[in-house]
């Protein structure tokens, strides 16, 4: 039995240049950071007392002869890729819902080949497990999905992660003090909006408008740096990372008229109008968690002003995907 533990994430900048039809002509640039919310993903080889091969529990429980029976997309390609011959038993939980924007689809992609990994007796690098997965979620699936959240939540941490036209990625950690962590930590906010979208339709349509987009996508990878630099810099003010998300924020959503809607617009002038700096929809956009950035003595009054969304407490996370639990036993 193989248990892994795998981080979820928030997207700060860049979102957008991660995108393979983009950083492939011009490179691309995420900050990004990994949150105590996780998915978790159980795995064992099946015992052979059942009249089928493979058990697969999410929202729905499949038992299926063959993986091409298999209806979950990404167990049956990850299956397929690792060349898995016996029989399998998998069992998906999260502590966030699925379609919200945190990078739910690639932390199960990343926990699942971690445990299949663990299963077979193999321990894979980090890089090579965040690879695996784009190539399953890219090529295997055929997805409409950029790269940084395989990497975010295979790597952990708060990171500048670069994207080049080599079709490679850097990851480097922010270096900056405990104290500035907990600063910026402090200033923000998470609410669930309570819709769910499906990410791929709204990237489909931005992708299709790359061309078009250029300036606005430079502008996007640029704040990365800009972003960086706030957080890197003594005498910087933390309030200018909240003050940058803003004008972030109006140039995503700008990009198509799926990103946001006039409820997600309402929930973010609310905030505004409470005393809040800026703020963003995680995610490909259309609805999910939404990230506020305030000064703490502001908080308070902007929960109140939401207190009709719910609020979801939330701290950083260093660690990587994790094989928590590694048992053993075999039935045959």
């Amino acid at each position: 039995m193989i248990i892994t533990r795998t981080p979820l994430r928030i997207s700060f900048f860049g979102g957008g240049t991660d995108y393979p039809a983009w950083y492939k002509e011009n490179g691309g640039s995420v900050l990004s950071a990994t949150i105590n919310k996780y998915c978790y993903i159980s795995c064992r080889y099946l015992p052979p007392f059942f009249n089928y091969k493979y058990r697969i529990r999410y929202v729905e429980r499949e038992e299926t002869q063959a993986i091409e029976e298999i209806k979950h997309p990404s167990v049956r390609e990850c299956l397929k890729f690792m060349k898995i011959e016996r029989g399998i038993e998998m069992v998906h939980t999260s502590d966030i819902p699925a379609r919200s924007g945190v990078g739910s689809s690639s932390a199960f992609t990343v926990g699942f080949l971690h445990a299949l990994n663990a299963l077979k007796g193999k321990m894979i690098t980090k890089r090579q497990l965040a690879c695996d997965a784009i190539n399953v979620e890219q090529n295997l699936l055929k997805e409409n999905v950029g790269a940084q959240d395989q990497v975010a939540v295979a790597f952990g941490g708060l990171n500048r992660i670069d994207f080049g036209t080599d079709d490679d990625f850097y990851v480097y950690p922010m270096t900056i003090s405990k104290e500035k962590v907990e600063l910026l930590q402090s200033h923000l906010m998470l609410f669930f909006t309570g819709f769910s979208r499906n990410a791929s339709d709204i990237a489909r349509e931005q992708i299709k408008k790359t061309k078009v987009l250029k300036n606005e996508l430079k502008m996007m990878k640029e704040m990365v740096t800009k972003a960086s630099d706030i957080l890197n810099s003594d005498s910087s003010d933390i309030k200018d990372f909240g003050r940058l998300l803003h004008e972030a924020w109006q140039i995503k959503r700008s990009l198509t008229d799926m990103i946001s809607t006039d409820t997600i617009d309402d929930i973010y002038d609310a905030a505004l109008s409470a005393g809040a700096l800026g703020g963003k929809l995680l995610g490909a956009g259309g609805g999910g968690f939404i990230l506020i950035f305030a000064e703490p003595a502001m908080q308070p009054k902007i929960k109140e002003k939401l207190k009709n969304i719910l609020y979801v407490p939330f701290s950083f996370e260093k660690l990587d995907s994790q094989v928590i639990m590694y048992s053993t036993q075999d039935f045959y």
